[in-house]
């Protein structure tokens, strides 16, 4: 089972990159991941990992991400952990549109644990509303910082 989401965003590419190369930003935008714990020094380079929290406080779990592929401004390949639910291979690729405005494509397979047994419909159900969410998240993150970035200083 796939959910697969896109969003189009309006930052050159390079930009989008940015905020997907920087762990600590994942919390702001990744709908699930409520604290970054710590983020491996040469993140995103494969074998590098976030160290993140799930869930509402006080039910809060401990787990991590780690990245499997990446190519600078074009694609990442992540293995989410979430346990209990498990483990899934999340991939961020992205496609400049022209001058400013980037397409995210969001593709995330679970590969282990119980989620991965749920029906498709249900997974579909599930994940692809959150993934949709995911990235409305951070494309108002990224156009956010693109906006205070063209501002001239006061």
């Amino acid at each position: 089972m796939s959910s697969e989401v896109t969003r189009s965003i309006a930052a050159p590419t390079d930009q989008v990159w940015n905020v997907l190369a920087d762990g600590w930003t994942y919390a702001a935008w990744l709908v699930g991941a409520s604290h970054i714990r710590a983020v491996d020094h040469d993140w995103p380079a494969p074998g590098t990992k976030i160290h993140h929290s799930i869930g509402p406080w006080p039910l809060v779990l401990h787990d991590d991400t780690e990245v499997m592929a990446a190519e600078p401004g074009k694609f990442l390949k992540l293995d989410a952990r979430a346990w209990p639910a498990g483990a899934a291979h999340v991939r961020f690729q992205l496609t400049p549109l022209g001058p400013g405005r980037t397409e995210v494509r969001m593709i995330e397979d679970f590969h282990r644990g119980p989620a991965q047994k749920l029906p498709m419909l249900v997974q579909s159900l599930l994940f692809t509303p959150r993934n949709k969410e995911s990235l409305a998240r951070l494309a108002a993150y990224v156009e956010g910082r693109t906006r205070t970035e063209r501002q001239p200083a006061p």
